[in-house]
């Protein structure tokens, strides 16, 4: 019989609306939580720490695994912060989120993680501090991330993310009903980032004029969700698409699913995450949504989410 867990902790997945890429390099960016999907973490009593990764049919020792793990890093980062020994527990994770699919899954298990811990121990830390233990595996995962993938599963609210900046939640006037559609093939984020900052580094100018470009249309974009402008939102979106196929981060199952997707009936669209493969995302009217939702999946999407983004997710 499965023993009573002694804490739990969650976290939702994320998907990016505009910004990525150029928010490494200090642009803005726009996150929304994905509520549809969740990473969880149960903690039991046990002889020994150890994380059981249900999904992945992994078992990591904590006290024995490389720092390079990010299950044990972030074990290792909570009882180092709240100044606890490494407790004899056995942390079980499950995720209904896909992976590399750029919906935050590594960061939403660190933060579920972190919160079923601080549960067990009867600790509350500030979610500034939660957010900043995550970023630590983040970097674990992705190289130079962001920041923007910790920051919205742990915060869990819309945001304005500028790099070093205190995430900004900020008004929605209107609902936005987003699709969310999987092209299948993995988003290898570490490869991409690394390979827009070895692109960067050859052509410094070319790639910081996309980037500002990018910034830009970040900035429009909020504008236009403040004011309920969804029209003009949809063609900022396709605006942003074609600046990251240009970086160099899009690829044939993305840009097929997009035009699917404006096709049927969708105001914009365009990839999300890293690129490469992963999620596009698109905005759709309401009335709109089961027939775009539809041809996304008979022209190959592999899952699709609807999330709507409402006035009051923001307070």
């Amino acid at each position: 019989m499965q023993a009573t867990p002694i804490a739990h902790g969650e976290a939702p997945g994320k998907i990016i609306l505009f910004g990525e890429h150029a928010v490494v390099y200090g642009h803005p960016a726009i996150a929304i939580p994905v509520f549809q999907v969740h990473a969880r973490a149960e903690v039991y009593r046990a002889q020994t720490c150890t994380v059981e990764a249900v999904d992945l049919r992994r078992r990591v020792h904590v006290n024995r695994a490389s720092e390079r793990n990010p299950f044990a890093r972030i074990v290792k980062l909570v009882c180092a912060t709240v100044r606890r020994p490494l407790p004899p527990w056995r942390i079980v994770v499950t995720s209904d989120i896909p992976i590399a699919a750029g919906l935050g899954s590594g960061a939403a298990i660190s933060a579920a993680i972190v919160r079923a811990m601080l549960a067990a121990f009867d600790v509350s830390l500030e979610d500034a501090a939660i957010s900043e233990l995550v970023y630590e595996v983040e970097k674990i995962h992705h190289g130079t991330p962001s920041g923007i993938d910790n920051t919205v599963v742990v915060y869990e609210r819309p945001i304005w993310f500028v790099r070093g900046l205190p995430p900004e939640p900020f008004r929605v006037a209107r609902p936005l009903h987003l699709l969310i559609a999987d092209t299948g093939k993995p988003s290898p984020t570490k490869i991409a980032v690394e390979d827009v900052r070895r692109a960067w580094e050859r052509e410094p100018q070319r790639y910081e004029a996309l980037f500002q470009a990018i910034g830009d249309l970040t900035k429009q974009a909020r504008s236009a969700i403040e004011q309920g402008q969804l029209d003009a939102l949809g063609a900022l979106m396709n605006a942003n698409h074609a600046l990251l196929t240009e970086i160099g981060v899009s690829s044939p199952e993305l840009d097929a699913l997009i035009e699917t997707a404006l096709a049927a009936g969708a105001v914009g669209a365009k990839l999300s995450g890293a690129g490469r493969g992963g999620n596009m995302i698109a905005l759709t009217p309401k009335q709109a949504v089961s027939q775009v939702e539809n041809a996304l999946l008979n022209a190959g999407a592999v899952r699709v989410l609807h999330t709507t983004l409402r006035p009051m997710d923001v307070v």
